[in-house]
This record gives C-alpha cells, sequence and structure tokens, in this order.
C-alpha cells in the first residue's frame, strides 16, 4: 500500500494544542505530525471502540507480543516482561526517576540544548539541575566530556539522555552511548536515557540508533530506557509509553514514586501501540521516505533563501534546529510570530536562545508555506 503524505487534513478546531492554543498563527512549532495515523492503527482504534465498554484497562497479551517482537526485530534484545513498566507518558517518567533518586541536595544532570521538560523536572523534587551544553565537531553534534567532568558533582545522581536528541536531531553513536555509560559508572549516576524518537532515524544505514538497551550488562543494569511509538506514529495525544528497567532495586525504587499521581493508561492506547508495533512498518518506511525529502528541501530552501540562517542537517526526528542569531534580532521566534504569524518554538526553552525549532512533518506543500513567510520576513 502507498500512503499519501501530501494530503492535507484540517486540525483547526478539533482541540488540538498545535493548531489550537494560538488559533490566529501558523504552527510549525510542537512535535507532532500532520499527517494521519496508519490505516492499520486506525483500525485497531475502530475495533476496539466497537466493542463499546472502556472500563479500566491493562495490557493485553497481543501488546505484550507485539513490544517483544517490536525489540527483538527493531533492537535486537530480549526483555522479560517484569522488567518492562508501563506508562501514560516519557515526560512522567522523567520526573519519576528524578524522584526516585534524588534527595535534597542532590541533582539531575544534561545536556543541552534540549526537550523542555529536561530542564525542569527536577522542580517537581527535591532536586537541582546540572546542564552542560553539547558541542559542534566536524559539522556534528555531540558530548563536551571535559566540560561534563568539570560539573558532575557527588551529589549528582541522574543523568537524563534524550537519544535521539531533540532539538539537535543527532542519533548517537554506540562509541558515545558507552561512553556516556562509562560516565555514569564512573560517578554512581542512573543513566535515563528518552529513546522516543528512536524509529524516526532518517539514514539508518548511515547513523544507526544505538540504544541503551544494548549496553554491556554492567553498564544497562544502571540504565532507564523509555520507548514510545507515539512520535512515529503519530498517536501522542492518546498516551502509551514505557520503561524498561533492568535491575530490580531500581525498578522497585522508580515504581515506588508511582504512588497516586499519574492516571489509568486509557484502554485504546494499548491497542493503538499494538497495532502500531505489529503492523505499522511499512507506514513507517514510507514516512522516513517524505521526512529525508522534506528536510532536504528545507535545507536547500535556508541555503539558497535565507542565509542568515543556519543548521547542522538533522540525523533523526522531523524537527529542524535553526541558528537564528545571524537575524541580529533578541527573539527571533517572537520575530517571525510578529511579522509573518508564524509559531515556532523559541530556542530558549530548550536552553539556547537565539534559537528556533522548525517542525517539518507535514505535507511539503505546507512546509514550504511556512518557510516562503520566513524568507519574506528575512
Amino acid at each position: 500500500m502507498t500512503y499519501d503524505f501530501d494530503a492535507p487534513i484540517v486540525r483547526r478546531g478539533t482541540g488540538c494544542i498545535k493548531y489550537d492554543r494560538r488559533p490566529e498563527l501558523d504552527p510549525f512549532w510542537v512535535a507532532d505530525m500532520d499527517f494521519a495515523s496508519a490505516p492499520e492503527i486506525l483500525s485497531a482504534l475502530h475495533t476496539r471502540v466497537d466493542h463499546g465498554v472502556f472500563g479500566y484497562a491493562q495490557p493485553h497479551e497481543g501488546l505484550h507480543q507485539a513490544i517483544e517482537l517490536y525489540l527483538a526485530g527493531q533492537r535486537g534484545v530480549t526483555i522479560p516482561r517484569d522488567q518492562i513498566i508501563h506508562l501514560v507518558g516519557l515526560v512522567p517518567a522523567l520526573s519519576l526517576a528524578g524522584r526516585a533518586f534524588c534527595q535534597a541536595g542532590e541533582a539531575l544532570m544534561t545536556c543541552t540544548p534540549v526537550y523542555p521538560p529536561f530542564i525542569g523536572v527536577h522542580h517537581d523534587g527535591p532536586a537541582s539541575l546540572i546542564s552542560v551544553d553539547h558541542i559542534e565537531i566536524d559539522g556534528r553534534w555531540t558530548f563536551d566530556w571535559v566540560a561534563m567532568e568539570a560539573a558532575v558533582t557527588p551529589q549528582t545522581k541522574v543523568f537524563l539522555l534524550c537519544n535521539p536528541q531533540n532539538p539537535l536531531g543527532r542519533a548517537f553513536s554506540r562509541a558515545e552511548v558507552e561512553q556516556l555509560a562509562l560516565f555514569c559508572q564512573r560517578h554512581d549516576l542512573v543513566l535515563v536515557s528518552d529513546e522516543i524518537h528512536c524509529d524516526l532515524i532518517l539514514d539508518p544505514a548511515q547513523t544507526p540508533h544505538f540504544s541503551a538497551l544494548e549496553l554491556p550488562d554492567a553498564l544497562r543494569q544502571r540504565s532507564i530506557t523509555l520507548l514510545s511509538p507515539s512520535k512515529t506514529w503519530n498517536i501522542a495525544g492518546l498516551g502509551y509509553a514505557f520503561a524498561v528497567i533492568p535491575d530490580d532495586s531500581l525498578r522497585r525504587r522508580f515504581s515506588a514514586q508511582r504512588g497516586h499521581t499519574l492516571s489509568e493508561i486509557n484502554a485504546l492506547s494499548y491497542y493503538a501501540a499494538e497495532a502500531a508495533y505489529r503492523h505499522g512498518e511499512s507506514w513507517r518506511q514510507q514516512l522516513l521516505a517524505y521526512l529525508r525529502e522534506n528536510r532536504a528541501t528545507l535545507e536547500r530552501f535556508i541555503a539558497d533563501r535565507m542565509p542568515a540562517l543556519k543548521l547542522v542537517p538533522a540525523e533523526a526526528t522531523y524537527l529542524a534546529w535553526i541558528d537564528a542569531r545571524g537575524m541580529g534580532v533578541e527573539n527571533p521566534a517572537q520575530h517571525f510570530e510578529q511579522k509573518a504569524g508564524l509559531f515556532l518554538s523559541d530556542g530558549a526553552y530548550f536552553g539556547w536562545p537565539g534559537w528556533i525549532r522548525f517542525n517539518f512533518g507535514c505535507p511539503r506543500a505546507r512546509m514550504l508555506e511556512g518557510l516562503e513567510k520566513m524568507a519574506q520576513v528575512l
């Protein structure tokens, strides 16, 4: 089957935050796509809805099997079911990790720029935050190991990793992830690896994803790997994710922090997740081909029409991280909002003012309309 990613879908007025939070603006901000989910997911949801009863739900056998097949096929690992914790989302999981492993006076550590909850979840508990900037070397973003060694303290207890990295679009290599895991071992840190974008590697032959699940056992034992089908198959609003925690002690401490603070996982999300992992591969491959062309088109447009903007090509995700400091304005996102009616993600929320994030997970014609509005301002 061939899927039509060019088809426009009217989303305004459906209660989605992307279009309806600021309905007067043209949105290219929050990380969801303007594509209909895979038909197999829609079919699974229709079947579940036709049943007609939506009581409290738990993971069913089909979901367990689909996750096992997915982890074996895509990650090359076999994970016992008791190491998996089902969740309503990955942001709550980041908060749980901070509260589970940090006491008053202790710290979380991460590298910026990064998805905003990474630099905010420490407020949910007694922890503080240590952040170190990523650096660019030979046209690729990576870790500043020297700065990280200088910044870590004996009170640091958790490292929050975003891999693939949002907003940088970087898929970190095996060597980098193993070096980070050794850093965590050396400083007695729990490595929390958010891998929500791991199925959105645009050129997997060139930049394959290396998961924390693939670390040597001694390093993997101090890890928590967070996964979800939500970004890849555009079902974030259904609210489903899961954590893989190999070590029993870490798993018990993590689970104990759930208390009564997390909502039940809804009955539909389990079936959407199963369908995505079991039947969504053809749709995913065609999506990646479409996103690769969108990425190339965006890069050419910026190079030809907007030389004041700079970017390092994304290896993963549908998010372009753009250096807009060359515009010479204090707040580029606000400038494009006021001058062009565009809603872009402000780099300040990711820890880097002067940058913007542009979502190219949309029909190409729509993406070009947004880029044209930017070019007219410049």
